[in-house]
């Protein structure tokens, strides 16, 4: 594995698992977060999709994001695409004690400083309102553009809880032989 995608809902560990991974294998990580907003704003769709298909020309790397705007660029491009399928009461969970661990100033990060009560919790598109919407909306289009990128060849893991995931990592520190998705469930085009 040199090319690996990585996404799911907010909360599922992305960015643990990426990073992780990008320390195992020696391949470069990068969030979409961080390339599509700048200090200036969030960058327009076609200026991020240049920079994201930049990235991903590469012979390795590890990408992560929620951005299947992005599939032609990422997605199909990967030799591996990660899915963190997390049940919704998890993410909705992991959501609401991150925010008050950031909001509380346990964390010194670029997202913790922008985090506001309101925009955690009580803003109609606040950060819990929004991983609900987006959970229920876009998970069952996120089966079938998954499904697409497997029928191009892209090996899926789809990894449904946190033991899924520490069994998937636990594999790959096996080597690739031996990880063929063992607690990973086999993509199917249903949610």
């Amino acid at each position: 594995m040199r090319k690996i995608a990585l996404f799911g809902p907010p909360a599922t560990g992305k960015t643990t698992l990426a990073r992780w991974l990008s320390a195992e294998l020696g391949h470069p990580h990068t969030d979409l977060d961080d390339l599509l907003f700048t200090p200036d704003g969030p960058l327009p769709l076609p200026e991020f999709r240049r920079q994201a298909g930049e990235i991903t020309r590469h012979d390795a790397w590890i990408v992560e994001g929620n951005f299947s705007k992005l599939a032609d660029v990422v997605w199909h491009r990967a030799d591996v695409l990660v899915w963190l399928d997390f049940p919704l009461p998890l993410i909705v969970y992991r959501i609401v004690r991150r925010s008050l661990y950031q909001l509380t100033g346990h964390e010194d990060s670029p997202q913790a400083r922008r985090l506001t009560w309101s925009k955690a919790f009580f803003h109609r598109r606040s950060l819990l309102r929004t991983a609900i919407r987006k959970y229920r909306t876009n998970r069952p289009r996120y089966a079938l553009q998954v499904a697409e990128t497997a029928d191009r060849g892209v090996q899926v893991v789809r990894l449904r809880n946190p033991r899924a995931v520490r069994r998937w990592m636990t594999e790959m520190r096996k080597g690739p032989a031996e990880s063929h998705s063992l607690g990973a469930t086999r993509h199917t085009a249903g949610p």
